[in-house]
């Protein structure tokens, strides 16, 4: 989707150099001074109308990455659990030695 600054802008700046080649044509000074300040205003209004855009994007990529990691995390959750279910004595072993682990660190006696 395009933003509407690059579309004004870029309108804009080709009125100026309009306006600046007519001005020139027929050497009115105000009118080439007034076309080049226009079509300066539109290439920058087209240049912030770019930036959005690219923010915009940058912003939708961001959104698609951490809801395909979301995704990703959810599944290995659910497969975790599917495996732990199909082995529980294997879970049971793993809980045994992370709470004997932390037995050790609780009652250890510093010398």
């Amino acid at each position: 989707m395009v933003d509407t600054d690059r579309i004004t802008g870029a309108a804009r700046e080709i009125g100026g150099k309009v306006q600046g080649a007519v001005g020139d044509l027929t050497g009115r000074h105000s009118d080439s001074v007034e076309g080049r300040l226009r079509e300066t205003g539109g290439a920058a209004e087209n240049l912030y109308g770019q930036a959005k855009d690219a923010v915009r994007h940058a912003a939708d990529e961001a959104y698609d990455y951490a809801e395909d990691a979301y995704e990703r995390g959810r599944r290995t959750v659910r497969e975790g659990h599917e495996r732990s279910a199909e082995w529980p004595h294997v879970s049971l072993v793993v809980a045994g030695l992370v709470g004997f682990g932390l037995g050790l660190l609780v009652n250890a006696r510093r010398d």
